[in-house]
């Protein structure tokens, strides 16, 4: 496969077992170009290795005043400095085409893990780690893999030299090929010792990463609590931390390189001491020292690859294995793919929870516990993973994880709780895959986002066209009510047979959450909707509001029906305390609680409805 191949049309079903494994696999998988890059390095590193010999023969020649002889060398040489030039062209070429080869795969795998998951995989996996292996573990993994068959070509060229010498100069020979073995094998011992030391870097490295990534995203809440030096602080000792433990690293690998640059200078050093010797003796010719000489100092050359080889793989194993440990989470099932790939109809149900969504009808969920409703939500969209797994969700009878992947997604939307806005005009923000039934026009109307198309537009020099207009990174430039509506209105248009929203108007003012409601409740009138949130004003257009306390829905009916009949459901809706339940704390309502008489939980719940009930009027006279 070539670089204007890319992107795999399948990168295929890795082997994350684990870090070691997975390398293999990627090497396995790229046969084709390892073969290529390493027959270009054999002519590359024999084409050097002959150098020698050529010397060798041409000084001999120049002794016995060989003309004919010296001419030969001469061309040998010519045709040893063309396979040089030639294979290192192309060597370097095929190598540097394997490693984007291998760090493009490993991206379309990541990517496509990422859509299978959804927002289970930051709640698996930190935001740091996941940036560290899309960006500088991938790099790493790919540096292996180019380095792979550069290191098979050196190897293979140092015994095909060593072989040669016995053959050529058995004295000197033997010398060589007894040497070399204990310069390739003598770093052996201190590989383990920096392995660990570069897995610590890379350790401490991630999680300085996380942090900054951390601090960026809540920068304008530690700004509002004059927390930044406490953070900058925290990131000024990791970074600190990622030095120190850098600074290790590097000095275990300079001591490598100085064992690999002493040693062969003390083998050298042999090699001539004893060639001398039996140049004297006459036991071998000046020409034979001389190859042998050269062919010795070359060798430091392909000997430097076993150097690189350790030095790659220790990097990038703990990136293998960090990339192994995200591309192995699945998700609940692996029957996914056993269906038709058909988009089923019907109820929504849980068997986890009890939870059931009659189709087409406006569920409304209410947890007991807040952080079980985003979880909640992943398993109704079927996002949750293998370690989480319980009975699948079932959406017309079906399970979703036997639905193949588009399918599940076609049929099940989930909106986060903090929804994403990825830079661009609103124009492509809303430019989703869609039924083609609800127009933008008509989800932004639902989603009340008039008035940020009125900031949009007059934010805008460049155009008049709010659809136009250009929407910042995460849409910063926007407030936390304008991004949850801009990101519904979008849900929306999608138009999916199930929509999940999680918390949709959590950072939205009650009279617009009241009319956002009533929007949300017309377009999506006879589709399955699923709202989890405790607000009343959404609670009360809900034709069902299902209870879950627990892990186990508790109560079943219409709002204002289980606020007053049931005290778990009326505990979460208006926020009262335990002692306020039970009537034992001091919050026991006086008679100037409320102008109605009742207690101060009645005079939250009659301040709701009639706020309701004159939203309703305002409209209605509208």
């Amino acid at each position: 496969m070539q670089i204007q191949d890319l992107p795999f049309p399948d990168p295929g079903v890795p082997d994350a077992r684990s870090g070691p494994r997975f390398l293999w696999w990627l090497g396995r998988n790229q046969l084709g170009g390892q073969l290529k890059a390493l027959a270009w390095g054999l002519l590359h590193f024999v084409a050097v290795s002959g150098l020698p010999f050529c010397v060798g023969l041409a000084v001999e020649a120049v002794v016995d005043h060989s003309g004919t002889r010296l001419a030969q060398a001469g061309g040998l040489m010519a045709l040893c400095g063309a396979g040089i030039a030639l294979g290192d062209m192309m060597l370097h070429r095929a190598a540097v085409t394997n490693w984007i080869i291998a760090a493009a795969r490993v991206q379309q795998l990541l990517a496509r893990k990422t859509a299978q998951l959804g927002s289970a995989l930051t709640r698996r996996v930190a935001a740091g780690e996941v940036v560290a292996v899309s960006t500088g573990d991938v790099e790493k993994i790919g540096w292996f893999v180019e380095a792979l068959s550069r290191f098979a070509a050196a190897a293979l060229t140092v015994v095909m030299v060593c072989i040669g010498l016995v053959v050529y100069q058995p004295a000197l020979g033997i010398v060589v090929a007894v040497g070399v073995p204990v310069l390739a094998l003598a770093v052996l011992p201190l590989l383990p010792r920096a392995t660990r030391r570069a897995d610590i870097q890379r350790e401490k490295a991630g999680h300085a990463t996380e942090l900054a990534s951390d601090t960026v995203a809540g920068l304008r809440v530690l700004r509002g609590i004059g927390g930044e030096e406490l953070f900058l602080d925290r990131y000024r000792r990791a970074s600190q931390e990622v030095r120190r433990a850098a600074v290790r690293s590097a000095r275990m690998w300079a001591l490598i390189s100085a064992i690999q640059t002493l040693l062969p200078g003390l083998l050298m050093v042999a090699v001539i001491w004893h060639g001398v010797h039996l140049a004297r003796d006459g036991r071998i010719t000046v020409g034979e020292l001389v190859t042998v000489y050269s062919a010795v100092m070359l060798l430091a050359y392909p000997l430097r690859h076993f150097e690189e080889i350790a030095m790659a793989y220790s990097f990038s194993r703990p990136s293998a294995k960090r990339a192994a440990r995200v591309l192995a989470l699945e998700r609940i099932t692996d029957t996914a793919g056993s269906r038709d790939a058909v988009v089923p109809t019907g109820d929504l149900y849980d068997p986890a929870t009890g939870l059931l969504a009659p189709l087409g009808r406006l569920t409304a969920v209410v947890c007991g516990d807040p952080d079980a409703a985003g979880v909640l939500a992943e398993r109704l969209g079927g996002h949750a993973t293998a370690e989480k797994a319980s009975a699948s969700v079932l959406l017309g009878g079906i399970p979703l994880d036997e639905l193949p992947l588009g399918s599940a997604r076609t049929a099940v939307l989930v909106q986060d709780k903090d929804p994403v806005l990825l830079s661009g005009s609103l124009r492509e923000l809303l430019d989703v895959p869609s039924s083609g039934e609800v127009s933008a026009a008509e989800a932004l109307a639902a989603a009340q986002c008039g008035d940020v198309l009125d900031a949009l537009a007059q934010g805008s020099l460049d155009t008049e066209d709010p659809m136009d207009a250009r929407i910042t990174e995460r849409g910063r430039s926007l407030s936390g009510g304008q991004r949850q509506r801009l990101a519904l209105a979008r849900s929306l248009i999608t138009d999916p047979e199930v929509l999940v929203l999680d918390e949709p108007t959590s950072a939205v003012d009650s009279h617009t959450e009241a009319r956002v409601a009533d929007g949300v409740r017309s377009l999506r009138s006879g589709r399955t909707t699923v709202v989890l949130t405790s607000s009343p004003l959404l609670l009360d257009q809900a034709d069902r509001v299902v209870l879950v306390d627990e892990g186990a829905v508790v109560a079943v009916g219409v709002h204002r029906e289980l606020v007053h009949s049931e005290p778990r459901y009326r505990a979460v809706v208006t926020r009262e305390t335990d002692d306020e339940a039970t009537g034992a704390g001091p919050a026991k309502p006086r008679e100037t609680d409320s102008p109605h008489g009742g207690g101060a939980l009645e005079e939250r719940e009659i301040d709701a409805l009639e706020e309701l009930e004159e939203l309703e009027e305002i409209e209605e006279t509208a």
